[in-house]
């Protein structure tokens, strides 16, 4: 009789596999690179816990030319996954990041946080803010860590993310937008194929009943508690003021062929009717799906992409 350890619960394969045990199998995202100098971007990295409790660290990144004569504007990364796969170290950010940093001349914090469903949401959130608390007690110089302290400028400070990961971005923003976060100004935040959803669908989106359902299982294996698709942490755009986004400029990207394209397309036409006194850009890419720029990062849309965000940043928007 076969083991109930081996019994699977959720197949959702090529990503992941829960059993009926409660055990997660990644089958992508697991690989690790180490931080360090990059030869081909000439980008220099480490990593540093920013929470004893939890252990959680981040990545941070520099140009190799930085001078602290000069302050940099500072990137706040949260990664994509689905709150389930993936890390902040991960060759597919890593090399990302390293290129993004390169382009945009700036420095950035790539934020690790725990994962569902051994640790199931809030905890995500709970763990973006702490890191976001922690890079905001370097305001002043006086901070933990050296690199933050001599090379950023937290008059410019931006969020990004992709699928899960602008997620995070959107409730950060909100939630200082609410609270303030003392010493740091948000100045924009980029959500690249934000991972959004909901009962209904909108625009285009599948109707399909089944695939609807597949995808709302996916948010509840993140959010065992949730109340289903239209919870406010999925679905943010029908129950959040969007006016109270905490930064002055947002770019959000899409893909044609990504099944959340419309959700993006809805947040963007949402958030400019809701009063929102900043600047709101949509960059939609033709013919690429959902992530593409970090499976083919040199191909001309994902070149371009980088491009736009890099653009999005280095623009005077104070």
């Amino acid at each position: 009789m076969e083991s109930t350890t081996s019994e699977i619960a959720m197949d959702a394969a090529p990503f992941f596999r829960v059993y009926k045990d409660g055990r997660i199998e990644r089958l992508v995202g697991t690989e690790i690179v180490s931080p360090g100098l990059d030869p081909k971007t000439n980008v220099e990295s480490k990593d540093v816990v920013y929470s004893q409790e939890t252990g959680q660290s981040v990545r941070l990144y520099i140009p190799k030319n930085v001078s602290s004569t000069q302050k940099l504007p500072l990137l706040v990364y949260f990664h994509g996954g689905g709150f389930c796969i993936e890390t902040a170290f991960s060759p597919t950010y890593h090399n990302y990041l390293n290129s993004f940093v390169a382009e945009a001349n700036v420095v950035c914090v790539s934020v690790d946080y725990r994962r569902a469903p051994e640790h199931p949401l809030p905890a995500a959130y709970d763990d973006s803010w702490d890191a976001l608390k922690w890079v905001a007690s370097h305001f002043g110089g006086n901070g933990p860590e050296e690199w933050l302290n001599c090379y950023v400028d937290f008059d410019k400070v931006y969020f990004s993310g992709d699928s899960a990961g602008a997620n995070i971005v959107h409730h950060m923003a909100i939630k200082i937008g609410k609270e303030k976060l003392a010493g740091v100004n948000l100045v924009g935040i980029v959500l690249v194929h934000p991972y959004f959803w909901g009962k209904e669908p909108v625009g285009d989106e599948i109707k399909d009943p089944d695939v609807r359902a597949k995808i709302e299982g996916l948010w509840r294996l993140a959010s065992p508690t949730t109340i289903g698709s239209d919870d406010p942490w999925i679905n943010p755009i029908d129950n959040q003021s969007l006016a109270s986004l905490g930064c002055t400029s947002v770019l959000v990207c899409v893909a044609a062929k990504d099944m959340l394209r419309y959700r993006g397309w809805y947040y963007f036409e949402k958030l400019k009717e809701s009063g929102f006194g900043g600047e709101v850009e949509m960059m939609e890419a033709q013919g690429e799906d959902h992530v593409f720029h970090l499976i083919n990062p040199t191909c001309e849309s994902a070149v371009a992409k980088l491009k736009k965000v890099a653009a999005f940043m280095s623009q005077d928007k104070a």
